[in-house]
C-alpha cells in the first residue's frame, strides 16, 4: 500500500528547500503572528510541528541517499549544504521561537503528560541555546559526517576481488584456519591506514565539543549531553552502577561461554582470528543469499506474529524505503530513520547473507513498527523518541521474531544455534556497551588528553571488560584503537548506553511473551503506540516490564539467560 503525506495547512506544497530564504517566510510567520486566545496557540503548536516535520524529513532524505552512495559528491554536497548553511540560520530562529513559546501563558493550560513532556523538552532546548555555538554546531556536523567517508572507503582485496569490511568481516567465521587469517591481517592492514586519520577527527570533535558545553555554563561536554539528551529519569551515577554490574554479572557469564569454546580448540587462548569460528567445525550459519530473500522471509516471519508487522514492511517495499545490500561506496551499519511528514520511515543496512544481518533486519523492523505505531501522534514532538524507548522497540523485536526463526532454518540444530548465538550476542554486547559508554565518560571528563594516554585507557577498559582469553600479541594495537569503529562516538556522542538499558527491558518483554506471548505482544504494542507522550518509566510500564538497570535487575536477567541457554545445548 502506497501512503500518501497528509495535506499541509502550513506550508506551500510546492515546498522545495534550496536556499534559506525558501523557509525565511514560514519562521517570519511564527514568530510575528498574534497569539491572543488558547485555540491560536493550539494552531501556532501544529504549524510549528508542520514545519518541524518537513525539516526533518528534508535532512533525513539527504541524509540517506548520502549514506547510499558515499562516493556521489552531488549528494555529499546536498547534504553538507543543510548542515552548513540551513541548520546555523535555523538555530537562532528555532531559539526566537522556543522563546516565543516560553513567554506564552497559554503553555500553562496544557495539563497532559503529553505536552508536559514536549514542552520540558522546549524549556531544555532555551536553557542550552548559546549563539556562539551555532558556528560549532554546524562544524560538528561536518566533522561527524567525514567519518562516514573514511569507513565507507575500506575495503580489502581477497581471491581477486574487492569486498567491503563487513563483508570481509564473514571470512572470520570460515573453517579454513589459513583463510581466517589472511582476511584478518587484511582487516588490520586496512585500519591500520586510516588509524592516525581517525584518532585526529576525534580529537577534533572532543575538542569543539568541550568548547559547546563551555560556553553553555557546563563544565564538561558529559554534562551538557546529558541535558541536551533529556536524562530526566537517571543520573552518570546510574550509568557507572551500570558498568559494574555488567562486571560483577555479565562479564564472568560471557568468560566462562568463551573458556567453553576454547576448551574444544585444544589451545591456551584464542588468536584474533579465531574468535568468530565456530569451535565444532560447523559453517557459519547463513539463513539467505540476497537482501531481498532477507525481506520476503522476514515480512512472512514477522506477519505470523502479528499481521500489522508485515503490512509495515510491505509498504516500505513498495514505496522503495529500503536499502538492504551491502555495496562498495555504501557508508557501514544499519538505521531506520524515522520521515514525521510521511510517516514511513526507511531501512538502511548492509546484509551479506549472515545471521547477524537476520537480526539487524529485525532489529530495524522494530524500530519501524514504532514509527507506523506513533505516527498519527499529533505533534513531531510526541513521536521525537528518546532512545531508551526507540531501542527497546527493536530489540525487543529481535527476541520476539526468534518464535518464527524455523522459517529461514528447517534444521533445528541450526535453529537452535541461531537462538544460542542470539543470547550469547547479547551477553558479549553488554560489556561491549558498557565499555564505550565509560570510555565516553573518560574522554569527556578530561578532554585535553592526549591520544597516546585515550590509546591506554581504552586498553584498560578493554581488560576490564574482556574475558583475556585472546592473545593480542604483535596486534596490540588494535585492542587500543578497536573503539574507531563505534560510529556513535563519532557521529552521536553519548549514544549508546540506551542500549544496554533497552536490552535489559527487551529481555524482560521476551521473558514475559514465554509465559503468555499474546499478552506480552499487546503490551509491547501498546507502548509503542504512546510514543513519547509518557515518561519513560511509564513506557516501560506499559511494555510490562520495569525501567530498571540495578545490580539486582542484572543478576536476575542474567541467570534468566543462563536457564535459556541451557535449554538450547
Amino acid at each position: 500500500m502506497i501512503i500518501q503525506k497528509n495535506p499541509r495547512k502550513f506550508l506551500s506544497e510546492s515546498l522545495i528547500i534550496q536556499a534559506w530564504e525558501d523557509l525565511k517566510p514560514s519562521f517570519d510567520d511564527l514568530l510575528e503572528r498574534n497569539i491572543e486566545t488558547k485555540d491560536s496557540f493550539d494552531q501556532w503548536l501544529q504549524d510549528r510541528s508542520e514545519l518541524d516535520a518537513v525539516l526533518e524529513e528534508d535532512l533525513a532524505w539527504r541524509y540517506i541517499r548520502m549514506s547510499i552512495e558515499t562516493s556521489n559528491e552531488a549528494l555529499a554536497s546536498a547534504y553538507t549544504f543543510f548542515v552548513t548553511k540551513i541548520q546555523p540560520e535555523l538555530a537562532p530562529l528555532e531559539d526566537a521561537l522556543n522563546r516565543k513559546f516560553m513567554e506564552s501563558p497559554f503553555r500553562k493550560d496544557y495539563t497532559d503528560e503529553a505536552h508536559r513532556i514536549y514542552f520540558r523538552s522546549i524549556e531544555t532546548q532555551v536553557q542550552l541555546f548559546r549563539e556562539e555555538n551555532v558556528p560549532i554546531e554546524a562544524k560538528l556536523n561536518e566533522l561527524a559526517q567525514q567519518y562516514g567517508a573514511i569507513s565507507a572507503a575500506q575495503s580489502i582485496d581477497f581471491n581477486g576481488e574487492t569486498i567491503t569490511m563487513q563483508r570481509a568481516a564473514q571470512y572470520l567465521k570460515e573453517q579454513d584456519e589459513e583463510v581466517r587469517k589472511t582476511v584478518f591481517e587484511k582487516l588490520v592492514e586496512r585500519r591500520r591506514a586510516d588509524t592516525e586519520k581517525l584518532d585526529d577527527l576525534y580529537t577534533e570533535l572532543i575538542q569543539l565539543r568541550h568548547q559547546l558545553a563551555v560556553n553553555a555554563g557546563f563544565e564538561n561536554f558529559r554534562d551538557y549531553k546529558f541535558q541536551a539528551l533529556g536524562r530526566f529519569d537517571y543520573s552518570k551515577q546510574d550509568c557507572f552502577d551500570f558498568h559494574s554490574a555488567i562486571q560483577t554479572h555479565i562479564v564472568p557469564l560471557v568468560k566462562e561461554i568463551q573458556a567453553k569454546k576454547l576448551a574444544l580448540t585444544g589451545e591456551a587462548k584464542f588468536k584474533p582470528w579465531n574468535t568468530e569460528v565456530d569451535p565444532e567445525g560447523k559453517a557459519p550459519l547463513k539463513p539467505f543469499e540476497t537482501g531481498k530473500e532477507m525481506l520476503d522471509g522476514c515480512i512472512q516471519m514477522l506477519g505470523n506474529l502479528n499481521p500489522y508487522f508485515a503490512d509495515c514492511l510491505s509498504t516500505m517495499e513498495e514505496m522503495g524505503h529500503l536499502d538492504l545490500d551491502s555495496k562498495t561506496g555504501k557508508a557501514p551499519g544499519g538505521y531506520n530513520y524515522p520521515l514525521y511528514e510521511i510517516g514511513v520511515p526507511f531501512i538502511f543496512m548492509n546484509a551479506v547473507g549472515a545471521q547477524r544481518d537476520l537480526v539487524t533486519m529485525v532489529h530495524e523492523s522494530g524500530h519501524a513498527v514504532h514509527s507506523f505505531l506513533s505516527r498519527d501522534l499529533a505533534l513531531t514532538g510526541f513521536k521525537n523518541l528518546p532512545s531508551e524507548v526507540a531501542e527497546l522497540a527493536s530489540m525487543s523485536m529481535e527476541l520476539l521474531s526468534m518464535k518464527e526463526w524455523g522459517h529461514f532454518y528447517q534444521n533445528t540444530d541450526d535453529l537452535n544455534r541461531a537462538k544460542r548465538e542470539q543470547l550469547e550476542g547479547i551477553l558479549k554486547i553488554l560489556p561491549w556497551i558498557a565499555q564505550i559508554d565509560a570510555f565516553q565518560h573518560w574522554v569527556y571528563e578530561q578532554p585535553t588528553h592526549t591520544v597516546a594516554e585515550r590509546h591506554a585507557h581504552w586498553a584498560k577498559l578493554s581488560k576490564d571488560f574482556g574475558t583475556g582469553l585472546t592473545d593480542w600479541t604483535g596486534y596490540e594495537d588494535q585492542i587500543e584503537t578497536s573503539w574507531q569503529r563505534q560510529l556513535h562516538l563519532f557521529e552521536v556522542p553519548f549514544y549508546y548506553i540506551e542500549y544496554g538499558i533497552a536490552q535489559l527491558g527487551a529481555l524482560g518483554v521476551w521473558m514475559n511473551s514465554l509465559r503468555d506471548f499474546d499478552a506480552a505482544l499487546a503490551a509491547y504494542e501498546e507502548a509503542l503506540k504512546l510514543g513519547y507522550t509518557q515518561s519513560i518509566p511509564a513506557i516501560y510500564q506499559t511494555a510490562n516490564v520495569p525501567f530498571d538497570f540495578s545490580s539486582e535487575r542484572l543478576k536476575e536477567l542474567a541467570s534468566f539467560i543462563q536457564v535459556e541457554l541451557n535449554q538450547l545445548n
